[in-house]
């Protein structure tokens, strides 16, 4: 269902703080325009925690009628209670979105049992596809191999792919041989998109394609062999310097430099990167051939 190079959109706001329409559209289009295959807006990049709910998905509006059907948009939409989540699915339903992107509940540490228990209850209501997003780093709630395979099989017509940020590339093979090929499986971390498609998958929802959206999808499109190696290289140090502090401090400095016009504000607690993260990004900027 979903392939390629896919950005997990930053979200500019001015330095008060308030959200700029026009340079999201600008960056919408210019994504579309470098090869980016789907757009998902309001995610961790996209400085979700930080968005009123109303706000949230007047973004994705936003996103979706910028996009005007030209590539899919999956929502970010997941909530640590489900009651909120569910409400979240049908907003971004509303909104216009392709699917939504869900994490598992996160903060409350449910039990495995638990993960499945919030899954079940959103999928017979659910008026989008789900892609599962499994960022334990973050959520400090992991979705095992035996959960998510549980959760696809017995809503297999919900549950049509992950974003895994679990680092954990074994489990890429774990799910291909329970689910098969057509449970869509996406890399949740650039540095290891060129591994993780080895293994089986097909795609990356990106950080890096922010500011390199054209390098991103030659090298999802490459597929695993040389010359997808060669732009791995070449984006290496890139991939790495973007999470050199909280992100998305530094790649919003790195869009300051590859689009100098792009407004440059972060949401508090968010706040721009240190000096080294700084001179890392510029570095990973200047191997990348971008400065």
């Amino acid at each position: 269902m979903f392939s390629g190079s896919i950005p997990a959109l930053v979200t500019p706001f001015d330095s008060d703080g308030r959200f700029v329409e026009r340079a999201y559209r600008e960056l919408i289009e210019w994504q579309i325009s470098e090869g980016s295959s789907a757009l998902v807006p309001c995610g961790t990049t996209g400085e979700a925690a930080t968005l009123a709910k109303d706000e949230h998905f007047a973004i994705v509006r936003v996103c979706v009628d910028q996009a005007r059907g030209r590539v899919p948009v999956i929502a970010g939409a997941g909530s640590n209670d489900t009651r909120v989540a569910a409400a979240n699915i049908s907003a971004a339903k509303e909104a216009g979105a392709d699917a939504a992107l869900m994490v598992p509940p996160y903060y409350n540490r449910p039990s495995q049992e638990g993960i499945y228990q919030h899954f079940a209850a959103l999928a017979p209501t659910s008026p989008l596809p789900i892609v599962l997003y499994n960022v334990p780093a973050r959520t400090v709630t992991d979705i095992q191999p035996e959960t998510l395979i549980r959760i696809v099989k017995a809503f297999p017509k919900v549950f049509v792919g992950v974003k895994d940020a679990s680092g954990v590339l074994q489990r890429v093979s774990q799910h291909r041989a329970a689910l098969g090929d057509d449970f869509c499986q996406l890399s949740g971390n650039d540095d290891l998109a060129l591994a993780f498609n080895a293994m089986g998958g097909v795609g990356c929802i990106s950080v890096t394609a922010n500011v390199a959206p054209r390098l991103c999808a030659e090298a999802q499109a490459a597929g695993t062999g040389a010359k997808a190696l060669g732009l791995h290289d070449r984006l290496f140090a890139l991939h790495t310097a973007l999470f050199t502090d909280a992100s998305p401090g530094p790649v919003k400095y790195a869009m300051s430099k590859v689009r100098p016009e792009f407004p440059q504000g972060l949401r508090l607690p968010m706040t721009w990167p240190g000096e080294a993260s700084r001179a890392a990004v510029d570095a990973g900027l200047q191997r990348a051939g971008l400065l």
